[in-house]
């Protein structure tokens, strides 16, 4: 049986709500259920995340060291895998609170929004039953309220946990940083390392030789891509059209993007190289667009002739 966000939502926890609730889900996750900020009902949640850290040796059998830092969210997105999923939906009847998978779930929910919290200035809002809890965030995007539960169906669901890694960015660790860690980390003390008003032209021609010699000629404060940026035999393979070049945040990042056979591949360089990359599927007609309106990043493209966009603070995801 394919097990996704929805199923294990009405096969796990859904038995477990008030009736009134039951059937009224956008009460459970909108209703504030502590407006006279009680601070007993947030200990409570607090209390549900310190018992989630002891869990987490016997769950992962191995110490995956929760201790509420960022760091513990992705160890604990990576010890997140089918089969510790499945043995734990094999402890205790489905849809009661004696099911294991049930217990990691809710558990799991406050210590995510007690990580939050306490690293990254979140705020909690109280939702009834607590495990629908949610985490006010503010941040460089924007504010935004962290639907910690969903994040959890997801990020156990088998579209999440496909055993060659390759929807990894479904995972809980990956929405952490898109959603928590990069709107709320601190860039204004990142060097300045690229001059912002130097002009950067398009490479019309592109391989790997050729890619290098522009480096050297229009960015030679780049001295090295860094170990993680593609191999010149998988930079040829992706068979770019173009390559453009972008200076972003007043000279404090690189990005390098560019149409290969399968779609926008962009490229985060810092001083020491590579820091990380992204793709989006695209058509080669209409050509994407990538621009820089103040502190976003824009991405215009096309995929099956449909028109997509995607915008996210220049640092990237």
């Amino acid at each position: 049986m394919t097990l996704d966000a929805e199923s294990l939502f009405r096969t796990y926890l859904l038995p477990l709500y008030p009736p009134e609730l039951a059937t009224d889900l956008g009460r459970a996750r909108t209703e504030d259920a502590n407006p006279a900020n009680n601070p007993n009902v947030l200990a409570h949640l607090d209390e549900a995340a310190t018992v989630f850290s002891h869990m987490g040796a016997a769950l992962f059998g191995e110490d995956v060291v929760l201790d509420r830092s960022p760091e513990s969210i992705h160890r604990l997105g990576a010890a997140l895998t089918r089969e510790r999923r499945d043995l734990w939906a094999s402890r205790g009847a489905p849809g009661t609170a004696d099911n294991e998978l049930f217990n990691v779930i809710v558990h799991g929910v406050s210590y995510l929004g007690a990580t939050i919290v306490a690293a990254n200035g979140g705020s909690w809002r109280v939702r009834r039953p607590l495990w629908e809890s949610r985490v006010h965030l503010v941040s460089a995007a924007g504010e935004a309220e962290i639907a910690l539960l969903q994040w959890w169906l997801k990020s156990l669901a088998d579209d999440a946990l496909a055993a060659d890694g390759s929807t990894a960015g479904a995972g809980l660790g990956a929405r952490y940083r898109l959603h928590v860690e990069e709107p709320t980390r601190d860039h204004s003390a990142r060097l300045r390392f690229f001059d912002p008003e130097r002009k950067l032209p398009r490479m019309a021609k592109v391989r790997y030789d050729l890619f290098y010699k522009y480096l050297k000629t229009h960015l030679p404060e780049l001295r090295d891509v860094g170990t993680s940026f593609p191999s010149p035999e998988r930079f040829d393979e992706m068979s770019f059209t173009w390559l453009d070049f972008l200076v972003l945040g007043e000279g404090r990042a690189l990005l390098i993007y560019g149409l290969g056979a399968a779609g926008l591949h962009l490229f985060w360089m810092g001083p020491a190289g590579f820091e990380k990359a992204l793709f989006y599927p695209a058509d080669s007609f209409p050509a994407p667009l990538v621009r820089v309106r103040n502190d976003r990043l824009e991405v215009h493209l096309s995929v099956d002739k449909q028109t997509t966009f995607h915008e996210m603070l220049w640092p990237g995801i």
